[in-house]
């Protein structure tokens, strides 16, 4: 038997909910029942060219034809989530133990008592390279917006995942280049982690230069989900007005960014990179595990705010994707 999930959001990313434009700026979340936080920088609403000229050093063919794309206000997270709140999430004893130390007067912990969670993992997902200060990583797409509605129980904040043409946007913060940064690689060591510099694995969160819109790790360390379905040629078929390809089938989805397993050319910040089966070739159980990637270690991600909220019909079918079975 094979699973995959159908994610029932038609008009979830631009409601026409009222924009709260006066409280639009950067701001931190607080984690509640702990010592954790999260901070969110806000990103101005413009219109920009997806995708890379055919001009672009090694430019793939999925990276084009070039197009405008208008984007709505959002804020996105400074720095990839690292594991010392996804753990919060996935493991219940480890939220109720850190809300003894830090006791929460809005009673956090009860509003996710009833939370689903990942299956417990068979062994440590960080794989020994680091926990404490890193981004957490091999977690599917479908895990990834699990902790969303999570956080967004604790909060009453709603969070998502970044769609490719917002987390491109937020990645290029203004440039035109192949990187942020410009177009020379060579400069790439100062900005990301990646196969040169990495020593074969991840890092702590925020080491290298963030970008213009101060954004941490765009480029490397680990590649970040997104909200889309990967279709190669979706820039050329893309219908008017259509904010991303709304996930169908299970493989593949949308990765951005690259990683520090990779090459300079795949942490450009129009590739993209689709999620395979192979990514959970590890994994021994039968079927495989809806919440672990467990060969993913590579992949990761950060978090979304859209100012203009949606309501609460589309925010519930946002958190509970369909699950269905395909034999």
């Amino acid at each position: 038997m094979y699973k995959k999930f159908l994610y029932l959001i038609p008009s979830l990313i631009f409601s026409n909910a009222i924009a709260q434009k006066a409280d639009f700026k950067n701001y931190t979340q607080k984690i509640g029942g702990s010592a954790q936080v999260y901070d969110m920088v806000a990103i101005p609403a413009g219109e920009y060219t997806m995708g890379s000229p055919k001009t672009e050093k090694n430019r793939r063919d999925d990276e084009g034809p070039q197009h405008k794309v208008k984007i709505e206000p959002f804020w996105i997270g400074r720095y990839e989530v690292i594991w010392d709140i996804y753990d919060l999430y996935a493991f219940k004893n480890m939220e109720k133990e850190m809300a003894l130390r830090h006791p929460d007067p809005e009673k956090s912990v009860a509003k996710t008592d009833a939370s689903t969670r990942p299956s417990p993992p068979y062994v440590d997902m960080s794989f020994g390279m680091g926990r404490a200060g890193y981004p957490a990583i091999n977690m599917t797409q479908y895990a990834a917006i699990h902790f969303c509605k999570w956080l967004y129980e604790k909060t009453g904040i709603f969070y998502r995942l970044p769609t490719e043409a917002e987390w491109e946007y937020a990645c290029r913060a203004g440039s035109t280049t192949a990187y942020s940064f410009g177009d020379d690689a060579s400069k790439l060591g100062e900005y990301a982690w990646f196969t040169k510099n990495s020593d074969a694995s991840y890092k702590k969160i925020g080491q290298k230069k963030p970008n213009a819109w101060g954004l941490y790790d765009m480029h490397g360390n680990v590649m970040e989900w997104t909200l889309d379905q990967y279709i190669p040629d979706y820039y050329a078929k893309k219908p008017k007005g259509e904010a991303f390809a709304p996930v169908t089938e299970l493989y593949p989805t949308s990765a951005r960014g690259g990683s520090w397993d990779d090459e300079p050319d795949n942490l450009r910040s129009a590739a993209r990179t689709p999620s395979k089966p192979e990514w959970k070739v590890l994994d021994p159980q039968l079927p495989k595990s809806e919440w672990w990637m467990t060969s993913a270690s590579f992949v990761g991600f950060r978090l979304v705010r859209p100012v203009k909220v949606p309501s609460p019909e589309e925010i519930k079918a946002y958190y509970n994707p369909t699950l269905i079975e395909d034999y």
